[in-house]
C-alpha cells in the first residue's frame, strides 16, 4: 500500500502526512486553540510538557493536578519541570496549572470528594442525586481545546470525569497511555454520543523515562511516538482541523519524535506492543523481577509460549485485520516470541510498570493488556485460559500486597504530640 494512502480515500486528505502547519482557522471559521492541557504528570507526562515548552515559540502548556498537595509541591519546585538526559539537567518553566480533583467511583456512580469524607445519613439517596462530575473545580467552565491524557489506563476515567463539563466536539483529546481498549471505555462512560463525543488521537511511545521526583524525571532512552488520529464516527469530516493542529505542534518536538501513521498501521503496531506488554509486565510482577529474568528459563519459557499462543490466534481472528495483508506471519507465535525476547534482552535491568505498581498495592493496567486479548478472544470465539489466569494472578497479588498496607499502623509525631500512654502519668 502506498505510504500516504490509509485505504481510506485521498492521501492529500490525511493530515498524518502534511508536515506544514494547517490553517488557523476550522472550516466553521472559528480559530483554532493552541493551548494544551495536560493530565497526568507521572514520566510521560513530564516529558511531554518539557519537550512543549522547549519548542520555539512554544504554546501555552496547563498542566492539570487532582491533588492540593501536588500545587503545593509544584509552588516549591520553582515551577519548572525537570528532565535529566546524559546527565544534564534542564529545567522549563512558563506553565499554568490548575487543580482538577477527582473523585471516587463506587457501584458505578461517581462519588465526590466531600461526599467521602462525610457520607449523608442515607447514603444511596445522596448517590442517586449525584451529579455527573461533582468535583471541588465544577465552577470552572472554559473550555478546554486541546487535553492530553498520560494517567495510568485505570485512572482514565476518573481523570476525565474531572473536567467533563470543560470537553466537548471542538475538543481534541491525545491519549499517550499503555493497553488497549481505553478509547471504548471512554465512549461508553464519557461520550456515549458521537455527535457531542471529541475528536481523538492515539499516541505507542517507546521513550523510557522514569520519574524521579513530581515535577522531576530522566529521559533514560530516546524513542518515538507512533500516533494516529482516530476517523470520527458518522461525521463528513473524519479529521478535525484542531486534531491536525495539535499533530503539527508535537511533530515539532525533536525529543518526542512523533511520527504519523494510518490507523490500520496504527493498529498492528498497537498490538504488537500489547503482546509484549501481555508477556513481560504480568510475569515479571509474578516473580518480582527484573525484565531479564524472564530470559533462559525453560520454565517461563513454557509458559510464555502458551500465552502467545492465544494472543497469536485472537490477534489472527480480528476483524479490524481481516483484509490487512500478512497479519498471521507479523503475529505469528514464533515472531511474537523473538520480539519480546529482544525487549527483554534490551530492558534486562528495567522494572517493569506493572511490577512496581504491584510492589506498591496499585491497581495495575493488567485489565487493558491480558484482560483486552481475554475480552477480545470472547470476541472472536476463543476461550483465553492462559491470560485470564495470568490477569486473576497479577490482580491476586496486588490485592495481598494491598492488604498489607493497609495493616500497616502509620505514625507521624509532631513536636507537640503527646502519645496517649504518656497521658496517664501526668
Amino acid at each position: 500500500m502506498d505510504e500516504g494512502s490509509d485505504g481510506q480515500g485521498n492521501p492529500s486528505d490525511n493530515p498524518l502526512h502534511k508536515r506544514d502547519s494547517p490553517s488557523p482557522q476550522d472550516r466553521s471559521g472559528s480559530r483554532i486553540s493552541k493551548k494544551i492541557h495536560i493530565i497526568g504528570t507521572g514520566s510521560i507526562g513530564k516529558l511531554v510538557a518539557h519537550s512543549l515548552r522547549s519548542l520555539p515559540n512554544p504554546p501555552p502548556v496547563t498542566l492539570l493536578l487532582h491533588k492540593g498537595d501536588n500545587k503545593d509541591a509544584w509552588d516549591a519546585s520553582n515551577r519548572t519541570i525537570s528532565i535529566t538526559t546524559n546527565g544534564i539537567t534542564v529545567s522549563r518553566s512558563g506553565f499554568d496549572v490548575e487543580l482538577a480533583r477527582t473523585g471516587w467511583r463506587s457501584h458505578g456512580k461517581q462519588v465526590s470528594l466531600d461526599e467521602w469524607i462525610h457520607p449523608p445519613p442515607d447514603p444511596g439517596a445522596a448517590l442517586a442525586k449525584q451529579p455527573s462530575r461533582p468535583v471541588p473545580d465544577a465552577d470552572n467552565t472554559d473550555p478546554i481545546a486541546n487535553l492530553i491524557v498520560t494517567v495510568k489506563a485505570p485512572q482514565t476515567i476518573a481523570a476525565l470525569e474531572a473536567v467533563r463539563q470543560r470537553l466537548g466536539p471542538l475538543t481534541t483529546i491525545c491519549f499517550l497511555q499503555n493497553g488497549m481498549g481505553i478509547v471504548d471505555e471512554v465512549n461508553k462512560e464519557i461520550f456515549p454520543d458521537p455527535e457531542t463525543r471529541p475528536q481523538y488521537l492515539a499516541g505507542i511511545i517507546t521513550h523510557g523515562v522514569t520519574s524521579d521526583g513530581l515535577f522531576t524525571a530522566t529521559h533514560a532512552g530516546q524513542g518515538s511516538i507512533s500516533m494516529c488520529i482516530i476517523p470520527r464516527e458518522g461525521k463528513e469530516d473524519k479529521y478535525s482541523a484542531s486534531a491536525a493542529a495539535l499533530l503539527a505542534i508535537l511533530r515539532r518536538s525533536p525529543t518526542l519524535t512523533v511520527m504519523g501513521i494510518t490507523p490500520t498501521e496504527f493498529l498492528q503496531v498497537q498490538l504488537e506492543k500489547l503482546a509484549a506488554n501481555a508477556i513481560i509486565n504480568p510475569l515479571t510482577s509474578l516473580i518480582d523481577a527484573n525484565n531479564g529474568a524472564i530470559l533462559n528459563n525453560n520454565h517461563l519459557t513454557r509458559a510464555i509460549r502458551l500465552l502467545l499462543g492465544e494472543i497469536s490466534l485472537v490477534i489472527s481472528l480480528l476483524p479490524e485485520l481481516k483484509d490487512v495483508p500478512n497479519v498471521k506471519r507479523r503475529f505469528s507465535t514464533q515472531r511474537l516470541e523473538w520480539m519480546v525476547t529482544n525487549l527483554a534482552r534490551g530492558t534486562a535491568a528495567n522494572v517493569s510498570s506493572m511490577l512496581a505498581d504491584v510492589r506498591q498495592g496499585k491497581q495495575t493496567e493488567i485489565n487493558y493488556i491480558n484482560g483486552y486479548i481475554c475480552r477480545r478472544g470472547e470476541e472472536v470465539g476463543v476461550t483465553c485460559f492462559m491470560n485470564y489466569l495470568v490477569t486473576q494472578l497479577v490482580k491476586g497479588k496486588q490485592h495481598v500486597i494491598d492488604a498489607e498496607h493497609s495493616e500497616e499502623l502509620p505514625l507521624a509525631f509532631t513536636k507537640n504530640f503527646e502519645a496517649p500512654w504518656t497521658l496517664s502519668k501526668q
